[in-house]
């Protein structure tokens, strides 16, 4: 994803490539929701940067997106990296205040490092 400064945006360029294959095909057809990711440098809230996980059409965007997302999280990049990667809970870090989540809850909980692609390595 160009001109961020965000080590989540590799993932996410990864994720997009991903999104093309067959197992990316194969995600779209199990989980079939769109995501809306903040994701701020440092802090919740401040310089967030926007992207869109569609796993309904399969694709991965910058910008926000265009309809009601199914469910929208807001996090710090190294805490979305954490998740992303399976090292942090993400149950725990919403616990924590890590994670802000608006939308359904259950679409929520179908946001697991399962639907990165792997390996994810940054």
């Amino acid at each position: 994803m160009d001109g961020s400064s965000l080590k989540s945006a590799q993932l996410l360029e990864q994720m997009r490539l991903h999104m093309a294959t067959d197992a990316g095909k194969e995600l779209t057809k199990k989980v079939g929701l769109v995501y809306q990711l903040n994701i701020a440098p440092k802090k919740l809230g401040v310089d967030e940067e926007i992207f869109v996980v569609d796993l309904k059409k399969g694709e991965v965007t910058k910008g926000p997106y265009q309809g009601k997302p199914d469910a929208t999280f807001s996090f710090t990049d190294n805490d979305f990296l954490g998740i992303a990667s399976g090292k942090t809970n993400p149950q725990i870090a919403f616990i924590r205040g890590a994670i802000k989540i608006k939308g359904s809850i259950s679409a929520a909980q179908k946001f697991t490092p399962d639907i990165f692609p792997k390996p994810a390595k940054l």
